[in-house]
């Protein structure tokens, strides 16, 4: 089944989706038909065949929730192993300059767990632990920020194209022709 926006069941939505299968479990025992059960309890009789299916091959276990499918693959005992290692630093993993990007992250978990997370997983599984993007405590020594305004306001409008030389064509309204 599929849901709008990537979202899925909330933990009390698939209990209660498995309250109704296990009602499903009675009515399989009586001998009703798929259509019957279907139209008493408000859903497809194909869902109804699935789970009779379920119940045929496991037993009641077949009609119980497996859980959230988002479940985390780290325990808790290889999330503070992952922090620790963190805390070494990258080049104790081998790169050559201090900085810890999500790819590397990403790469250093499955050295460590051999388990793959996306990019985009890493940086959920950090963000969910309490880490946040890497920020510099300071500033660099050499910065000057009369510098940088004086090219923001002079260099800057001068290099950056402007909006109607950089479109990729006509607008509708600005095309020869057209009204």
């Amino acid at each position: 089944m599929r849901y709008a926006q990537g979202g899925g069941l909330t933990d009390a939505e698939r209990a209660g989706r498995e309250r109704l299968r296990l009602q499903t479990l009675e009515r399989f025992e009586a001998g009703q038909k798929s259509s019957e059960i279907a139209t008493a309890l408000r859903v497809s009789e194909r869902s109804v065949e699935r789970w009779r299916r379920a119940w045929r091959e496991c037993g009641e276990a077949g009609l119980l929730s497996k859980g959230s499918p988002g479940r985390p693959r780290l325990s808790e005992a290889q999330i503070a192993r992952l922090e620790r290692e963190l805390g070494r630093g990258p080049l104790a993993h081998g790169w050559a300059d201090q900085r810890w990007t999500l790819a590397r992250i990403k790469t250093l978990i499955g050295r460590l767990f051999h388990v793959s997370y996306t990019v985009e997983g890493t940086w959920r599984l950090l963000k969910r632990h309490g880490w946040s993007w890497q920020q510099p405590a300071r500033r660099a020594i050499e910065r000057d920020d009369a510098a940088v305004e004086v090219w923001k306001k002079e260099t800057w409008p001068r290099v950056r194209p402007s909006r109607r030389s950089a479109g990729l064509g006509w607008s509708s309204k600005t095309r020869p022709g057209s009204r």
